[in-house]
């Protein structure tokens, strides 16, 4: 645990090292206080007091969890307006080559929108961070990064796939080898990224059924069974994912104006 000094205030900072697991909070203070990439499986609140919350969990709808709220499970609903406000993400999970082909295409089409929006901003948009979070240019790279990870790597066996402007996720993902606090030119950033959707696109347009079903490697855990349809899943899930998060900041830009 750290001490640090925010706005004239002492406040207590845990990190890695620190280990919470079952701990009981029983009439503390919590306001204002910032989870970043922790484990909150299994939390239990009972008798709190939330208003103006904002959480963020991606992975809400996965496998047979559920995230309820005053006894009302609500993972259905957030899934369901989220596919809502972003069209062509519910085919994200397409089993078959013509469907994974429409759901590529709705990527495609989603980000294109964004690519406009984000250029009729004002110029450093691209590399404003919000509340920490990745520049909308980080997020390009990370994107450049998760395909070469999971279709270079998994899908084609590329020994060595990765974009020098790739950026991987932390320290310890494979690959990448500029640094995160860096920025390149936008343009060579905007290149990359092409030409890593055109290389999806086009492995797509011509796969099979028999081709989806071959096993590949997971890059992260060489011992979890993949296909090249589920890799392509991953790689599905990273672009919504990571075009809500960017939408989201991008709001969060221009309402400051």
């Amino acid at each position: 645990m750290l001490w640090s000094a925010m706005e004239g205030e002492v406040v207590a900072r845990f990190g890695k090292g620190d280990e919470l697991r079952g701990a009981e909070f029983v009439g503390v203070d919590l306001r204002g206080a910032r989870f970043v990439e922790a484990d909150l499986s299994g939390v239990v609140m009972r008798g709190v007091e939330m208003r103006e919350v904002d959480i963020d969990a991606p992975w809400i709808a996965h496998g047979e969890s559920f995230f309820r709220v005053n006894g009302v499970d609500v993972t259905a609903f957030v899934e369901g307006e989220l596919d809502r406000r972003f069209p062509g993400r519910a085919e994200r999970r397409a089993v078959d080559p013509d469907g994974l082909r429409a759901a590529w295409g709705a990527v495609e089409r989603a980000w294109g929108a964004v690519l406009e929006r984000v250029a009729g901003m004002p110029n450093g948009t691209v590399d404003v961070s919000v509340d920490g979070e990745w520049s909308f240019a980080q997020t390009l790279r990370h994107l450049v990064h998760a395909t070469d990870l999971w279709f270079g790597k998994a899908v084609l066996q590329v020994e060595e796939p990765f974009h020098p402007l790739g950026q991987p996720y932390d320290d310890r993902e494979l690959g990448g080898s500029v640094a995160a606090t860096s920025t390149p030119p936008y343009g060579e950033v905007l290149e990359a990224r092409a030409g890593r959707v055109a290389m999806v696109r086009d492995y797509i347009a011509t796969v099979t059924p028999e081709v989806l079903d071959a096993e590949c490697t997971n890059p992260h855990n060489p011992d979890h069974p993949e296909t090249v349809r589920s890799c392509l899943h991953v790689i599905l899930e990273e672009e919504w994912e990571h075009q809500r998060f960017a939408v989201r900041d991008l709001d969060t830009i221009e309402a400051r104006g």
